[in-house]
């Protein structure tokens, strides 16, 4: 049922250019990004003019309705999303153009109540994204949403957790957002199998104390740097972090950290220290595990679980017991790469089967 009902909306599926040359009144009901029955999970800054901003991926934009078509309006070029309409397998919608500002999500749907999760599913910094509001049919409506889910998974990382060359199958292929997709990365697989909400605070390149292949003493513009804002590189805007308490966060970094050989592994372990007790204190109850990643080669990597292991020990013994660790096993290609020897999706598959059982075991989930 729902493989015939995914074909048939995709049929249905429009391309977005020209159609924001209609006026919005003649297309339908406009409901616009600040209206109460629309759900972000996710850092989301709404604007005066009631346009939500986001720059991280996997932000997500939940709504019901109850006609039988709806659409979406962005800023032309916010980028792409997976949409899921009514549970089904979820599909890849674009605003790439400079014309693109609204996208037909479905259509021809029957009547009744219908379902729309839409996921951000790469890194906006430098297409501005903006979501303006749905477009319904007819005299349809939005809906009040459906409860969420009460489990809350923060996800903290770089470009593995972004999902930087997800969708490629050529090692040497470039960074590119065409190929880029938060919606299959081993953070969203564990999130659904645990029946979670989860956010993103991820951006390839970035490291706790040094950016990938940036000066052995550090880059000022790390992870901490940014962690307390609502937009990547924009701090003009706190983040308001009583509007997402995770019972659960991972933190994945040290990859571009350790990246090119020219690391101080003291810096790094000092600057880790730091970030964890700011993580901490955003997060006063929450249960912190601290990954490692699979890209990084034998020497680096041994590197990084032994200053992550004395981490842990120590904040342990001053006793905050919710501090964990959690190792992913090396990438050895046998299940292809990613963009820039970034893991595959396969490769995304296979971290997921190993943390899930994991986290399921320490949260009892």
């Amino acid at each position: 049922m729902h493989s015939f009902f995914f074909t048939s909306l995709m049929f249905f599926l429009m391309p977005a250019s020209g159609v924001a040359s209609t006026p919005i009144e003649q297309q339908g009901n406009f409901f616009n990004a600040g209206d109460s029955r629309i759900q972000y999970v996710g850092r989301v800054r709404m604007t005066a003019g009631n346009t939500a901003e986001f720059n991280f991926p996997g932000t997500v934009i939940r709504t019901r309705f109850n006609g039988t078509s709806i659409k979406m309006m962005c800023r032309p070029e916010t980028g792409y999303f997976m949409a899921e309409v009514d549970g089904c397998k979820a599909f890849k919608i674009a605003f790439s153009g400079k014309k693109d500002s609204v996208v037909t999500v479905a259509a021809g749907l029957p009547s009744g109540t219908h379902t729309v999760r839409l996921m951000y599913a790469i890194e906006g910094l430098f297409r501005h994204p903006e979501f303006r509001g749905f477009i319904t049919d007819g005299d349809a409506n939005l809906l009040e949403p459906a409860p969420m889910p009460e489990r809350k998974i923060e996800f903290i990382g770089n470009s593995i957790t972004c999902g930087y060359g997800i969708e490629s199958v050529v090692a040497s292929d470039p960074f590119e957002d065409e190929t880029e997709n938060h919606y299959y990365t081993y953070a969203n697989l564990v999130s659904d199998s645990l029946n979670a909400l989860h956010t993103s605070i991820s951006r390839s390149g970035i490291g706790v104390y040094r950016n990938y292949n940036g000066p052995k003493t550090g880059d000022k513009e790390n992870m901490p740097w940014q962690y307390d804002y609502t937009l990547f590189n924009d701090h003009s805007q706190k983040w308001d972090f009583a509007k997402w308490t995770p019972q659960l966060v991972c933190i994945n970094l040290g990859t571009n950290d350790l990246s090119t050989n020219n690391y101080d592994i003291s810096l790094y372990e000092k600057a880790y220290r730091n970030f964890l007790a700011t993580v901490r204190s955003r997060y006063p109850k929450a249960k912190i595990v601290l990954l490692t990643g699979p890209m990084l080669g034998e020497k680096d990597n041994n590197a990084e679980k032994d200053a992550l292991n004395k981490i842990c020990r120590d904040f342990n013994k001053k006793g905050d017991k919710n501090v964990y660790r959690f190792d992913f096993s090396f990438q050895t290609g046998d299940l292809g790469y990613g963009a820039s020897w970034h893991p595959s999706l396969k490769q995304h598959r296979k971290m997921a089967a190993e943390l899930t059982p994991f986290l399921r075991k320490l949260m009892a989930w």
